[in-house]
């Protein structure tokens, strides 16, 4: 017994000795440097002067998509680690690398927004309420209504953009950003360099970057220009959505520029002729035509008699009878209607049925009367 405890001594000794010898205390989070010795199946071995080799899983080279992990590491190479779990049964630790990058991008992204710099973000994917980006090899969110547009499209994807750190949270991994607030700085910028390059009825090109009720926001250089829904057709428009969709390019011309307010009012619809022009002389007065029912109200309904140009068919012109014109027209039917009233020059025409049915009666009684003074004549 006293024997074998003897040369079980020595060991115990020489054990001790061992574990001196490597004076460390790996934690969880530290951040450690060591050299890349070996490629495994799907990881890679790492000295960081532990009693074993540390193991680095290809999953956490990087948070970049790459093909192989020499893309990544070498043999050789010397590099920080983020040590991910402690020693497991065998005296293995877990390293990272992608968290080491991580936490340096969240280092750069709190320097840029103490700094409130612009920077560039790349949109990879629409979500419920905005987009996803990609910065610094992290992703973030940009709520719509931080977007310039107001709305994601898939217009926007693959689109490199400014943007404003509104909030960095590491530890939820939360990231938001705005474009507009970018944008609003760039803009202050370049506005006086291009409205001074701009002139009344100047046609130019610009991209539709927003669309609201009231009409579409159109860039001109950097500058967003205002076009009304007014302005968008000659034709009635419900909505610009109906007319325009964002990241189209248009080319419209400038009405209006006005330097104090730093606002450009933009048309498209003078693009064209104006249809009320072309109309003169096309009709007149007593004709009977056939127009499309564009939209029915209380007081009555507007014809498409031609292209861009609606005429009023009033309520008390559809029958001698009081009429609902809820029951007696219907979106998009064609109907024939006489022209009561022609002034182009004023943008009005109206139209009637009444007299129209007034007219269709005159016709047929002087036609039985030509009838029936021809039976006489003939007897």
């Amino acid at each position: 017994m006293t024997e074998a405890v003897k040369e079980k001594a020595p060991l115990s000794e020489f054990e001790k000795l061992l574990n001196e010898s490597y004076d460390y205390n790996f934690r969880i989070a530290d951040v450690v440097e060591g050299t890349v010795v070996k490629f495994e199946r799907n990881s890679v071995l790492v000295d960081i002067g532990s009693k074993t080799e540390a193991v680095l899983y290809f999953r956490e080279l990087s948070n970049v998509p790459f093909e192989k992990p020499e893309d990544i590491v070498t043999i050789g190479e010397k590099r920080e680690f983020y040590i991910l779990r402690e020693e497991d049964e065998e005296g293995q630790i877990t390293l990272s690398l992608k968290r080491v990058s991580l936490a340096k991008s969240w280092a750069q992204l709190n320097e840029y927004r103490s700094s409130d710099e612009t920077i560039t973000a790349k949109i990879v994917s629409l979500v419920k309420g905005g987009v996803i980006v990609e910065v610094l090899g992290l992703r973030g969110f940009v709520p719509a209504s931080q977007l310039r547009t107001g709305m994601p499209h898939d217009g926007l994807i693959g689109q490199e953009i400014p943007v404003k750190i509104l909030e960095t949270d590491p530890k939820r991994n939360k990231l938001i950003l705005s474009q507009r607030q970018a944008l609003a700085q760039k803009r202050q910028e370049i506005i006086a360099q291009v409205m001074s390059e701009l002139e009344v009825h100047q046609v130019v090109e610009g991209e539709v970057v927003r669309l609201a009720d009231f009409g579409a926001f159109i860039d001109i250089n950097g500058v967003d220009g205002l076009l009304p829904i007014s302005e968008i057709s000659w034709q009635r428009v419900k909505h610009p959505s109906d007319v325009l969709k964002l990241g189209q390019t248009v080319q419209v011309k400038v009405l209006k520029i006005d330097t104090e307010l730093s606002r450009i009012s933009l048309s498209l619809k003078r693009m064209e002729e104006n249809p009320w022009v072309k109309i003169e002389g096309q009709f007149s007065e007593g004709e009977v035509i056939k127009g499309k029912v564009n939209k029915i109200t209380n007081f009555g309904a507007f014809i498409d008699i031609f292209p861009g140009v609606e005429a009023l068919l009033p309520a008390a012109e559809m029958s001698n009878e009081p009429v609902n014109p809820y029951e007696v027209l219907t979106l998009g039917e064609e109907i024939t209607v006489l022209i009561k009233r022609f002034t182009p020059q004023e943008h009005r025409i109206g139209l009637s049925i009444k007299d129209l049915n007034k007219k269709s009666k005159e016709n047929q009684e002087q036609a039985q009367n030509t009838e029936n003074n021809q039976e006489q004549e003939d007897n």
